[in-house]
């Protein structure tokens, strides 16, 4: 929040009536609103130019990372299906089998003995040679597989005239296929696909740059390692990678990851579509596993892929400072090329789809443009998941959604307070009579954690320890709440009791400081309570 220099609202004054001080506050709150709206219309995301659609409240949610098979859904199909499973998949199978163990055997011969030294420099003499054979074999796993030919449009440049090329939408592990056809160049891959069982040889034959998602120190390892090779002058296959980082459904594009435009070399787009009738190749985060799809695909009479090589992108000065500026705008060429369009997602959404999977709610909870979001909100992705954690304890588990009703029952408080209104309104950005989780994060981010400081919690205990004893009853908080909110015994003792305490009698500051910081929500209604203490005061002076 202090990198974007947004306020927090001014303290309480005790010579300022409450209704001047209301007005100061919504002053200073609805500056804010305006001024985020202001930078996220003109800055947009991080090193890109933003459109006017580029805000942070997208009207629809279109998920990326959800897939669903609709290769069973007609009796032909199903016949189809059921049949070749019984005559037609296990000679498949045995195919494919067959052409990755020859193929697993010839890596292995050419990775035998090769020295640290040889393994950071490119191939050369007879293992170079023998890649002609390995290509050969894992075209023929293809072939086995159901995918007789590949449909090439374009042309595709030289690794002098582009050292990278970037390959979306990557939406399978059967993009493989593509690799294969562009005479498997070095490609990025996670740190895990060498350990995979057979196929990882294969992938070491490549020479690619693994990526360990755990690692801390691997981002700035593998932009070194894509530059050390891109300016090569072609001695180094180019380097191929899928600048998405995970798989999605082919719907849209999603934020690319800028460590491929870094290096600020040419880089050819190459776009992959997979014109089938039935689509049985997609595997995301959301829908069937990877044998399900394998054995749809195989049993499919034939499938088609298609790439198409785009015109080589060359970056200009301004792209070449900025590898996130190079990174959107090829994104946009190939989403245009496509006809898809643009999202700003990324992996961090896709944990954030998990987290919401595991608190029983929908996984569309959790697509918020995480990226984005941290960096307008200057927050964390560990802030980000803390807040689910809050919103799930709210939110209706059907659709991942809060209504006033369960915002009420969650502080407490009767749905009918004007404080408690007025907050749901604030978070309530599209005045839909929801609140989604971006709305929420937008909302604890914006209004307030930013209210919520040490000396809004010590006023309003101050409110309840009227005697100043150092601690609240519940005597105590039924007698505020009654004077306050007009809110019942019974009411008030349910709040009392939501407090976690050491002693059932009493409530300490640390602890009631404990509960105001989970939920900084009560902030402002802290104020308002104390704002109308203090007209009261003032009108009772009066007469």
């Amino acid at each position: 929040m202090a990198s974007r220099d947004f306020k927090a609202p001014p303290p309480m004054r005790q010579d300022l009536p409450y209704s001047e001080w209301k007005h100061e506050i919504k002053a200073v709150l609805a500056s804010d609103c305006c001024r985020l709206v202001q930078y996220v219309m003109t800055e947009g995301s991080e090193g890109g130019t933003a459109t006017s659609d580029d805000h942070l409240i997208p009207h629809e949610v279109l998920n990326p990372f959800v897939a669903r098979l609709d290769a069973l859904n007609s009796t032909y199909d199903k016949v189809k299906v059921a049949l070749m499973t019984v005559f037609v998949l296990p000679f498949r199978i045995m195919g494919v089998c067959l052409c990755v163990l020859i193929g697993w055997m010839f890596a292995c011969i050419g990775l035998y003995g090769m020295t640290e030294e040889e393994r950071n420099q490119p191939l050369r003499g007879w293992r170079r040679r023998l890649r002609v054979v390995l290509l050969l074999c894992t075209r023929t796993v293809f072939f086995s597989a159901g995918f007789p030919w590949v449909t090439v449009r374009g042309r595709r440049a030289s690794a002098r005239d582009a050292p990278i090329i970037a390959v979306a939408p990557h939406s399978s592990y059967f993009d493989v296929l593509p690799v294969i056809v562009m005479a498997a160049p070095s490609v990025v891959a996670k740190i895990e696909t060498s350990r995979a069982a057979m196929f990882g040889k294969l992938i070491d034959y490549t020479q690619p740059v693994y990526v360990s998602r755990e690692d801390p120190n691997s981002r700035q390892n593998t932009i070194r390692e894509i530059q050390r090779r891109a300016h090569s002058n072609g001695q180094w296959p180019q380097i191929m990678l899928f600048p998405e980082g995970t798989c999605t459904n082919r719907s849209c594009l999603i934020q690319f990851k800028p460590g491929a435009f870094y290096p600020g070399a040419p880089v050819q787009p190459v776009v992959v579509r997979y014109p089938n009738r039935l689509d049985t190749v997609t595997w995301t985060w959301e829908g069937p596993n990877a044998w399900h799809i394998l054995w749809l695909t195989l049993t499919q009479f034939v499938s088609f892929c298609e790439i198409e090589y785009l015109p080589v992108y060359i970056p200009n000065e301004e792209e070449k400072k900025n590898p996130r500026l190079f990174a959107n705008n090829v994104r946009a060429k190939m989403a245009e090329a496509l006809g898809v369009p643009v999202t700003d997602y990324t992996y961090d959404d896709c944990r954030l789809m998990s987290k919401a999977r595991s608190k029983n709610l929908p996984c569309e909870t959790g697509l918020v443009e995480v990226t984005k979001l941290m960096h307008q909100l200057g927050i964390n992705m560990a802030t980000i998941e803390a807040e689910m954690d809050s919103f799930a304890a709210i939110a209706r588990k059907t659709d991942g959604l809060i209504r006033l009703t369960e915002f009420a029952a969650y502080l407490g408080f009767p749905s009918s307070e004007p404080g408690l209104v007025e907050l749901f309104n604030l978070y309530d950005r599209d005045r839909d009579g929801v609140i989604d989780f971006r709305e929420y994060l937008m909302g604890v981010s914006l209004i307030s954690r930013p209210v919520n400081t040490e000396e809004t919690i010590a006023l309003a205990f101050r409110l309840f320890d009227a005697g100043g004893k150092g601690h609240v009853t519940q005597r105590d908080v039924t007698k505020a709440l009654a004077t306050t909110l007009n809110m019942t015994d019974q009411e008030s003792s349910r709040l009392f009791s939501q407090v976690e305490k050491a002693n059932a009698d009493y409530i300490t500051f640390e602890e009631f400081r404990a509960h105001a910081q989970k939920k900084p929500e009560y902030a402002k209604i802290f104020m308002a309570w104390h704002g109308r203490q203090k007209d009261s005061q003032g009108k009772a002076k009066a007469q």
